[in-house]
């Protein structure tokens, strides 16, 4: 077993870095026990079920480790990483969609006001009742489902957006405003359905 001086001290940058660089899972181990808890929370999210998310946690970084060289420092490494969970449990999703997965993890907390720059229906998002709003991020699709929480649940800018799903601005903007219309419209449904 290599040692290795105050690396519980590295950044996240150099560790990742080294990993890249050398394959050490020692220091994998390291970035592991500093996400594995977060990485659990947000697949338990998308699964509702333990059992589930330890495995999608598992796999997240199983295959984190293998896709560790394509983190070009754009973002914050945990910004990435999150990103990175979020699509792995969309793409889970999307495989699984014949079976029911309860959500209830989310709270119109997450998308206050307070915690980000305004946009013109933004405050429709805030009148929305928690029941309704449960009910309606269950049925919206995985990916306006992942877009509303990295910025609303995660609080990412529109720059940070850019960066993770590497795509533009403008892009990021659509795919924001396309998602929080579409929730409404869920939640107007479910409202009055």
């Amino acid at each position: 077993m290599r040692l290795h001086q105050n690396v519980n001290d590295w950044s996240d940058q150099q560790l990742v870095e080294s990993i890249v660089s050398t394959n050490d899972t020692l220091l994998f181990e390291i970035l592991y026990d500093r996400y594995a808890k977060v990485v659990y929370n947000k697949c338990y999210g998308f699964s509702r079920n333990g059992q589930e998310a330890e495995d999608l946690t598992q796999d997240v970084f199983l295959k984190l480790f293998v896709k560790l060289g394509t983190f070009k420092g754009k973002s914050k490494f945990s910004t990435w990483l999150y990103a990175f969970t979020y699509n792995h449990c969309v793409n889970y999703v999307n495989r699984n969609n014949s079976k029911k997965i309860e959500k209830n993890s989310y709270d119109v907390e997450d998308f206050r006001e307070d915690y980000y720059n305004p946009e013109e229906d933004d405050n429709a998002i805030n009148e929305l009742r928690v029941e309704k709003l449960k009910e309606a991020l269950d049925i919206i699709s995985p990916e306006e489902k992942m877009i509303l929480l990295l910025k609303y649940q995660d609080f990412l800018s529109i720059k940070e957006l850019t960066g993770i799903l590497d795509i533009g601005e403008s892009a990021v903007k659509m795919r924001l405003k396309r998602a929080k219309e579409k929730l409404i419209n869920v939640y107007n449904e479910v409202e009055h359905g």
